[in-house]
């Protein structure tokens, strides 16, 4: 996997920065990008770059469609190619469904969904021309059940959402030699929910505990590899068996 190109959204911060540590640490040129996070953005540049990997790293809000597509095509141009997006980031708000407002609603699948479209679309021309390419979603353990959600309900529409644009994304791509796949974590512990809340989940996962974000990094870096050439649109949930 050596000097390939990254292109991670949300990676100052959680699974976003995990991967592109990972990443960096396997000799990938890592391009990521925050919307508000720039001292743990700038922690997480140094880090690469003492691995001895090659960063950048952008303010960007990726929830606007031509804010999303000139990052996208600054990092091609700079850097001649982007052979994986990974799509981390993403906003959650829990609101009972009577009481969330409108500009809450379209905020979830502004910031958990569009952004899939447009950076996809953004770097697809690119994989094309060079027969190879990446491309990682994230859902949720359960977004398959497709059952009702009382507090989180415009989340979980948008990342039900992600499961079938990575399907038909995969469909389009593949014959290019492109690979769209979704990742639906369940309960894994990336610093952003207290751990005494996530601990309450504990009896609720047949697997017993809680997952980490090595867990997570593991998969990725499966997926991005020669090795998972034949896994093409599919969802797999890292969840110790929790949504299924």
């Amino acid at each position: 996997m050596s000097e390939k190109v990254a292109l991670i959204t949300g990676g100052s911060r959680g699974l976003g920065r995990a991967l592109a540590l990972a990443l960096a640490q396997r000799g990938w040129r890592i391009a990521f990008c925050y919307r508000t996070s720039e001292r743990e953005a700038e922690e997480t540049l140094q880090e690469i770059v003492a691995y001895g990997a090659t960063g950048r790293a952008e303010r960007c809000d990726v929830s606007d469609a031509d804010a999303a597509s000139q990052w996208a095509a600054s990092v091609e141009a700079d850097w001649g190619r982007i052979d994986a997006l990974l799509n981390c980031a993403g906003q959650y708000h829990r609101v009972a469904l009577e009481q969330e407002s409108v500009e809450g609603w379209h905020e979830m699948f502004d910031h958990n969904l569009h952004p899939v479209f447009y950076l996809a679309r953004a770097v697809a021309r690119g994989m094309r021309a060079r027969q190879w390419g990446r491309v990682l979603n994230f859902s949720l353990a359960n977004a398959e059940q497709m059952s009702g959600q009382p507090f989180v309900t415009a989340h979980y529409i948008a990342k039900a959402g992600v499961l079938i644009l990575t399907r038909t994304l995969a469909k389009l791509l593949a014959p290019d030699g492109i690979t769209v796949n979704c990742i639906s974590p369940g309960f894994i512990d990336s610093g952003g929910t207290p751990w005494n809340e996530l601990e309450k989940m504990v009896g609720k996962i047949p697997a017993g505990y809680i997952g980490k974000v090595e867990d997570v990094v593991a998969l990725c870096c499966f997926l991005l590899s020669d090795e998972a050439r034949y896994v093409n649109g599919a969802n797999i949930q890292i969840s110790g068996a929790w949504g299924v």
